[in-house]
């Protein structure tokens, strides 16, 4: 893996896992502390522009990053017309489980201690993944996530879990509550003044990236 002037290597990449193709955006400091792999949510992708403002500011970080589709391209055109996938949470946490094992087996990634990053439907994914994959995951963050429908592995993440959520979110505050009680790892609930779901007011963004960093950073 070869490193620019910036010491920063950004590179597509292909995870052929779980027998399917999966397209990533892999972006990784010299100075790298850890890999967050980032969850998206329902209907995104890993174009998504909101994970990628906060993946930035973690690259800052001195952590790398790993933002890739949870489903491949024809599972992605057939989702768009069905909405079929982008709720199957089993499904999507074997996309997350299998993309860890993946940067496990890399030989330039697998000494970076790992964290997950999920964006609604996609925290569940992820608060799954860590459950399965306790050696390998060192934290979780939650944006605006779902974790209430990570059910029963919510009773066993041994990952220090923080879940933030938009302070105009009712419904998902509500949500994220019933799951807090639940997690038994390290866990905080942050709650971001003013934001509604998709944190599109002005400084809430940066306030989950912010807070996501410190996270990750304390943590792995």
């Amino acid at each position: 893996m070869s490193t620019s002037a910036e010491t920063v290597t950004r590179l597509p990449v292909r995870l052929d896992i779980a027998g399917v193709v999966l397209n990533g955006d892999l972006t990784v400091p010299a100075d790298a502390i850890g890999l967050v792999l980032f969850a998206h949510g329902s209907g995104s992708s890993r174009h998504s522009s909101r994970n990628r403002a906060v993946a930035e500011v973690l690259n800052h970080g001195h952590l790398g990053t790993l933002l890739f589709d949870l489903l491949t391209e024809t599972e992605e055109r057939v989702d768009t017309r069905t909405a079929e996938y982008r709720f199957d949470i089993p499904l999507l946490a074997e996309r997350v489980v299998a993309a860890l094992d993946w940067t496990n087996a890399h030989p330039d990634l697998a000494d970076l201690p790992a964290g997950l990053f999920g964006a609604s439907t996609g925290a569940a994914a992820a608060l799954i993944a860590a459950a399965k994959r306790p050696a390998l995951v060192h934290a979780v963050v939650s944006r605006g996530g779902r974790p209430d429908l990570a059910d029963a592995a919510l009773d066993v993440v041994s990952a220090p879990t923080l879940l933030i959520v938009g302070g105009r979110d009712d419904v998902v505050i509500e949500l994220n509550r019933q799951a807090y009680a639940r997690i038994r790892a390290p866990k905080e609930l942050a709650i971001v003044p003013g934001a509604t779901h998709l944190f599109e007011e002005p400084g809430a963004l940066d306030r989950v990236a912010t807070l996501a960093r410190d996270w990750f950073v304390r943590h792995i």
